[in-house]
């Protein structure tokens, strides 16, 4: 214990710690120089390292064995942000996709789910946070449905009669039962298309509103539509007008559908027509009835019309129409 007190009583004298600190000095800022440098170079890459946010996609893994094939459907959210840590010439060569982002569903029944995702950061890298760190989704049984395709293409002009095809005709719609179910119709994205050319576009499954259905696969997923019409043909629209109805008859109200009606003629017969009659049978009532077009020689109607009339009986000559009942006077 003396030998402890004497030494603290010696570095207590300001004389004694200078002479001490200042005792060999070189070598000592030497060895300092040396460990700072040794301790910077072991921290460097700790150091240098930055932090980088990522949405990454949800891949669902399943691996159930069994009888039939299941899907996925529903799944919320369908990606996550996840955050990672590194040197920043490495993140910058990363992107949402080629980091990994798994729910494994394996041994789950059918039906809602909430699963942890695991995230399998990238080399170089680690994770530092995942948000959220669970998902939801529902498990089902997969589902194949063959379905026509409904060619869809842009309204073309009055002047064209154009011819298309699409190939293939049917497709086939796969996903989860609960999806597949909800597609009523598969038709191609809408095209422009000049006379006698192609295009491959892409198909898209719609509900019974028409809305696109998310989460189905159409094998193939686009279709070759094709126009092969040789180009403009003489086509006008006319006003449709009606014949007059027999003397004792009037009609009261009428709707022809469609009002004017497309005629494939010769240029210089269509130059000349504005219009073109249709007769039609009158009787009392109110009734739908079709329409028979008095279409020139040489020309040819594209649609079929009808018209909606009300028809009243005309008053014969010299008879008075019948006046309304009259409240007796009072006595």
């Amino acid at each position: 214990m003396d030998r402890w007190g004497q030494v603290l009583r010696r570095w207590v004298d300001p004389r004694y710690a200078r002479e001490r600190t200042l005792h060999n000095i070189g070598p000592k800022l030497l060895a300092l120089a040396v460990a700072l440098a040794l301790w910077s170079l072991s921290t460097a890459d700790r150091r240098a390292n930055v932090e980088q946010r990522y949405d990454v996609p949800v891949t669902v893994v399943d691996s159930t064995g069994g009888r039939g094939t299941r899907a996925t459907s529903a799944l919320t959210p369908e990606s996550v942000r996840v955050t990672l840590s590194g040197r920043p010439d490495r993140l910058r060569q990363l992107s949402g996709r080629s980091i990994e982002a798994l729910v494994d569903v394996t041994g789950a029944p059918e039906g809602s789910f909430t699963r942890n995702v695991r995230v399998i950061a990238p080399t170089g890298t680690r994770v530092l946070r995942l948000e959220p760190e669970r998902v939801q989704g529902f498990v089902d049984t997969e589902l194949t449905r063959t379905l026509p395709v409904l060619l869809s293409v842009a309204a073309p002009s009055e002047s064209s009669l154009p011819r298309f095809q699409v190939s293939p005709t049917q497709v086939q719609v796969s996903g989860p039962a609960r999806v597949v179910t909800t597609v009523r119709r598969v038709v191609n994205t809408p095209v422009v298309l000049a006379s006698g050319a192609t295009a491959e576009v892409p198909l898209i499954a719609l509900d019974a509103q028409n809305e696109p259905v998310e989460g189905v696969m159409t094998m193939p997923a686009t279709a070759t539509v094709s126009r092969l019409d040789s180009g403009e043909v003489p086509v006008k629209t006319v006003t449709v007008v009606l014949s007059p109805p027999p003397a004792n008859l009037r009609v009261t109200s009428a709707s022809v559908q469609p009002s004017g009606v497309r005629l494939v003629a010769d240029p210089e017969l269509l130059a000349r027509l504005r219009e073109v009659t249709g007769s039609v049978e009158y009787r009392v009532g109110t009734y739908t009835a079709p329409v028979r077009l008095q279409v020139p020689a040489g020309a040819q109607a594209l649609e079929n019309v009808t018209v909606r009339l009300t028809v009243e009986a005309r008053p014969a000559e010299g008879t008075a129409a019948p006046r309304p009942p009259t409240s007796p006077a009072a006595p």
